[in-house]
């Protein structure tokens, strides 16, 4: 603590800090605050808000989920991308429903400043540029969800000295805890961007008894636009219809033109010197000690990994309307400048490329996220939660997520109200932070569809019908709003049914129609559904015989098409979910002492007391927690409950 501390006696009150105002303290700080509660959101520099110091982007595979989640739950994120898109794309169109992602190129010089200002016009919500170096703690004498901790947040100090007095802390620091920035050996003490680093958090964490890690993560250099050549390059068009992100969006609103992407590709030179300088770059000199994401690697480590590969893809993107940077996704790097520079060169369209900005690798803070209840409430402190990087994640479209999750719940906290957990059945967000406090992450936590058990249910076209509900009870969602997602469900439901009772014969008209199609004629009658179930046909072709179908709106009909289509696979994946909810129905009770519990292997034993898990279902998901350590805790309870109902 500096000596101004101790002389600055002003002191605050308020409902709920939040610390950061990246991706993840921004949806926290706005669920707080729209739930009523007074609510201060602490950020080293109100230059950084909703900053996106690594991809220009929003969405993406499983990402998109994400989004469309958070939307449904009444955050954010969706609404001020759908605002702030230069180019915007559907992936995986070629393939099924469940993998279905949208994915939006931002303007990110607009996309902070918008989010900055919805933050500004926010009812119950201050900004403050302030460094907070100090949680303030009691002893706790008060029960809670899952137990009782042994402390209890109080409030926080910031650096200048002043206290401010809560219910409710959420630490959203991304990747500005104690971050260094290095480019080959140079190495600067700042956050992403140059910005400033928070550098006195951490101590104070520790010595609430909370273990951190390092982590890393890198990003690209970014060049100046006008000295690339894009007719070596393949141009990336957007969607000519543009699919917004948020339910509340109207699609003609955002319907506009576009900018282009590009994609070119490293070559065996390129390779060559990032072979010759390996010894320079500080991931494989040693000199970085944080583990970085497996699944978003540097260039270097793509070369030394897939050294088989003759090429790897790079996708120069636009930064903004505003702006001639373009950004390098594919070549995130920590190699020195001159390095830098000599690779970039080597790659088709990027010949006499000028460096605005060298690529570099963040080193930060974070915590292990098995600290943590899936309501991202630590378990050894009552009111303190966690979202975002500093939770051992990465990308913005996680962050988000796990801050809005945090921001309700300390909110919720804080009102006396239950605290809310989105299970793996019910969203991407609930798979994200399920993995997170259950399983074991030695690097970066990325989302991705095959993540999901249940994907074919946890679609981002469904993400309002599987969540809206949950975030009108929480208060997030207007009853308005909520009435309209009950009308659609009506709707959907309506028109399934009478296309399941519409028949159609083997007429004249119908089976040339079906000829036509190349599809199957008809021997006797089927109805409409039937028909929609062939692969070559659907709900839209089938116009003509069916004469008396209603208009509809093109969202009610695509989820009419999938659920007609998918019947079967759907109606599967429903009672693996019957079956997954009854593991997570069992109870482990707080106060068991797995010591008691005799047969639990000691690998077992010592997982069950880390992560002390809430459910049967939940322990069953622990790595190193066997099916048969599984059984053997199912007979104790059993045993233990029999024992408790003769007292």
């Amino acid at each position: 603590m500096n000596e101004n501390t101790l002389k600055n006696s002003l002191i605050e009150k308020t409902d709920i800090c939040v610390i950061g105002a990246g991706h993840a303290g921004c949806e926290a700080a706005l669920a707080s605050a729209r739930l009523g509660l007074s609510t201060v959101i602490f950020t080293v520099s109100v230059e950084s808000i909703a900053l996106m110091p690594c991809n220009p982007n929003i969405g993406g595979s499983s990402k998109g989920h994400i989004v469309r989640e958070v939307d449904a739950l009444g955050g954010e994120m969706g609404k001020n991308i759908d605002k702030t898109f230069i180019q915007s794309k559907m992936l995986n169109e070629s393939k099924g429903p469940a993998v279905h992602s949208l994915r939006a190129q931002a303007d990110k010089a607009d996309y902070s400043r918008e989010m900055r200002k919805t933050l500004e016009n926010q009812d119950n919500l201050t900004i403050k540029q302030a460094e907070v170096c100090e949680l303030l703690w009691e002893e706790n004498k008060d029960e809670a969800p899952y137990g009782k901790p042994s402390k209890k947040i109080i409030g926080l100090r910031t650096y200048t000295g002043t206290t401010y007095l809560c219910k409710a802390v959420v630490i959203c620091t991304g990747t500005y805890l104690n971050a260094r920035c290095l480019t080959g050996e140079a190495i600067t003490y700042t956050g992403p961007n140059g910005l400033q680093a928070a550098t006195h958090l951490s101590d104070s964490l520790k010595e609430m008894g909370i273990s951190l890690r390092r982590f890393k993560t890198g990003t690209p250099a970014r060049m100046d636009g006008r000295s690339l050549d894009y007719s070596k390059m393949e141009e990336q068009k957007g969607d000519e219809r543009i699919t917004p992100f948020s339910f509340s969006t109207d699609p003609d609103s955002i319907q506009k033109e576009q900018v282009s992407c590009y994609l070119t590709y490293t070559n065996e030179r390129t390779h060559e010197i990032i072979r010759k300088n390996l010894d320079r770059s500080p991931i494989y000199a040693g000199v970085i000690e944080g583990t970085g994401p497996r699944y978003c690697p540097s260039i270097e480590d793509k070369v030394v990994r897939f050294s088989e590969k003759k090429r790897h893809q790079v996708f120069i993107e636009p930064e903004g309307l505003s702006t001639n940077e373009m950004y390098l996704s594919g070549m995130s790097s920590s190699l020195p400048e001159d390095v830098q520079v000599a690779m970039y060169r080597t790659v088709p369209g990027l010949e006499n490329c000028r460096i605005v900005k060298n690529a570099y690798a963040i080193e930060y803070d974070c915590i292990d996220p098995n600290q943590l209840y899936a309501t991202l409430r630590f378990k050894d402190v009552a009111g303190l939660y966690a979202g975002g990087q500093f939770n051992g994640s990465s990308g913005y479209e996680e962050a988000a997520g796990q801050g809005l999750i945090a921001g309700i719940n300390a909110s919720l906290y804080a009102l006396g109200r239950s605290e809310i957990t989105l299970d793996r059945s019910e969203a991407y967000i609930g798979v994200l932070i399920d993995d997170l406090v259950t399983k074991e992450n030695f690097e970066p936590y990325r989302m991705m569809t095959s993540r999901a058990e249940y994907r074919l249910l946890l679609r981002q076209d469904n993400a309002d019908l599987r969540l809206r509900k949950i975030g009108y009870e929480v208060g997030l969602i207007s009853k308005e709003e909520y009435s309209d997602l009950c009308r659609k469900k009506e709707m959907i439901e309506n028109e399934i049914k009478r296309l399941k009772c519409t028949m159609v014969g083997g007429s004249a008209m119908v089976q040339e129609f079906l000829s036509s199609h190349g599809s199957a004629l008809l021997t006797k009658g089927v109805s409409i559904a039937d028909l929609m179930g062939r692969a070559e046909l659907d709900y839209r072709l089938l116009a003509p015989i069916d004469k008396d179908r209603p208009q509809l709106p093109d969202t009610i009909i695509d989820q009419v098409e999938i659920e007609i289509k998918y019947e079967g696979y759907i109606e599967r994946q429903n009672k693996q979910v019957e079956q997954f909810k009854k593991t997570e129905k069992k109870k482990i009770p707080e106060n068991i002492d797995y010591d008691d519990v005799e047969s639990l292997r000691l690998e077992a034993r010592q997982k069950l007391k880390d992560i002390r898990p809430v459910s049967i279902g939940q322990a069953s998901r622990i790595s190193g927690v066997s099916p048969a350590d599984i059984n053997v805790l199912l007979v104790y309870l059993s045993a233990r409950n029999r024992m408790d109902n003769k007292e």
